[in-house]
């Protein structure tokens, strides 16, 4: 069977209720903090993505036991100092960023070198912003040219640290945090706003940990943690996920979305900001705490227009993961869009700067970027009638799930290969994308 996707038709007008799979970021955390927890953590609609997977055979390698069946997941935590190392243990990371980057925390105190490694693309991101840190607490650490392979090298006399986490990468500020439960004494984390998954883990579950908020940044100060308590977790539906189904509502007519018990955490929902900003009526319904995460109904309805936006920077981070089908949703809008600072974004799976204006240029939009940077011309009335091939994109599951929404809104034949890397995110995405076309 070919590994690519034809599509040659535009997706009929809807109105749906939808459930998206569990949320990635809080699947991969969970997997790590139960395996360090004493006794069983059960989770009910973890993703089972290759991400969350790769997570899970990290933690058996280290002699954790993982029972998974269809609707639920049981970790038999080791403990925090609980790991059975092994000599000449590799822990393949595979495309997960947040796996590679985290674990390495978790591992300061191995007494044997673990190598950790991953796949093409997670080979090319930059390892060094969370070994220098690491570091810090006594480890040392073996860099390829900066990525993977990453040979960590532990130490059993662990001190506390101070870092100023100044990207705004949630992936650093939680490995330094991993590290700091096993260090003797207080860590400080000076950090940009980005994704809070980890903190509000933590402090669910009471571990020495003190967050103190500013405007433009957070201080963390984790103390040593001696026992961690098992954490029951059904995982909310992910926002990044459910961001494509979004963006196939707000670019078709007449249309209307409802997706059911979706993680809206403040730091992730810079789309919903975005969009609104743009014109898009989009509500956030019948929200809730859930240990310590918000969760609630998203409803979208299709806009009769879309405005352009000047994005404000502040408003990246929480998006960072959107911007490729932000940037779609902006070539609808009636004017020229603006997003600034993006730096992080050619750092992903792909680079997704370059890859959004690309898709773009393809589909006739005109775009000016800089390494930092995208002007996008949008056209109301764009309709495209050509064949556009997407291909050579490091298999970035999120080029693919975008140029499938393109392809199913603004029309042309489009040939995507590699349709097997919605595995690493969201292997039900063709799935769940199948319901909206057989609409009547």
């Amino acid at each position: 069977m070919p590994n690519k996707i034809i599509l040659k038709k535009k997706i009929p007008n809807f109105s749906k209720n939808i459930s998206i799979p569990g949320d990635k970021s809080i699947s991969i955390r969970w997997v790590l903090i139960s395996s360090l927890a004493n006794g069983v953590s059960t989770a009910k609609n973890l993703l089972l993505s290759e991400d969350v997977s790769a997570s899970i055979q990290a933690v058996k390698k280290l002699g954790v036991k993982v029972v998974v069946n269809k609707n639920t997941c049981k970790i038999y935590g080791a403990g925090v100092g609980g790991y059975k190392y092994k000599k000449n243990l590799i822990i393949n990371a595979q495309n997960s960023g947040t796996l590679g980057r985290l674990i390495a925390g978790i591992l300061i105190d191995t007494p044997y070198p673990i190598k950790i490694i991953g796949d093409r693309s997670l080979s090319k991101r930059d390892f060094k912003r969370i070994a220098k840190p690491l570091s810090k607490f006594g480890a040392s650490f073996k860099l390829n040219n900066n990525s993977l392979p990453l040979l960590v090298n532990g130490s059993q006399k662990l001190k506390p640290i101070k870092y100023f986490e100044k990207r705004g990468s949630a992936q650093c500020k939680s490995s330094v945090m991993f590290g700091a439960i096993k260090a003797s004494g207080k860590t400080t984390i000076k950090a940009k706003k980005s994704r809070n998954h980890t903190e509000l883990l933590f402090k669910y579950l009471k571990l020495p940990i003190n967050i103190k908020k500013n405007k433009n940044f957070d201080l963390i100060e984790i103390q040593k943690v001696s026992k961690i308590k098992p954490i029951n977790y059904n995982i909310p539906s992910d926002i990044s996920s459910g961001a494509f189904f979004i963006a196939l509502t707000v670019l078709s007519k007449k249309s209307k979305l409802i997706i059911k018990n979706v993680n809206v955490n403040p730091t992730r929902i810079g789309i919903i900001k975005i969009l609104k900003r743009m014109g898009v009526k989009i509500s956030v319904l019948k929200k809730k705490i859930y240990k310590g995460e918000t969760i609630a109904n998203i409803f979208v309805k299709s806009p009769k227009n879309l405005k352009s936006v000047n994005c404000p920077s502040n408003l990246n981070s929480g998006a960072i993961d959107e911007f490729l089908i932000i940037f779609l949703i902006a070539a609808k809008a009636k004017g020229i869009s603006i997003f600034k600072n993006l730096d992080e974004l050619n750092k992903k799976e792909s680079p997704r700067l370059k890859w959004g204006s690309k898709i773009l240029k393809m589909m006739g939009i005109k775009v000016i970027t800089t390494k930092n940077s995208i002007k996008i011309f949008g056209n109301p009335e764009l309709r495209i009638d050509k064949k556009i091939i997407i291909q050579n994109y490091l298999k970035d599951h999120r080029v693919f799930m975008t140029s499938v929404i393109a392809a199913l809104t603004f029309g042309g034949e489009w040939h995507i290969h590699d349709k097997d890397s919605i595995k690493t995110s969201f292997p039900s995405f063709l799935k769940i994308i199948n319901m909206f076309k057989n609409e009547k």
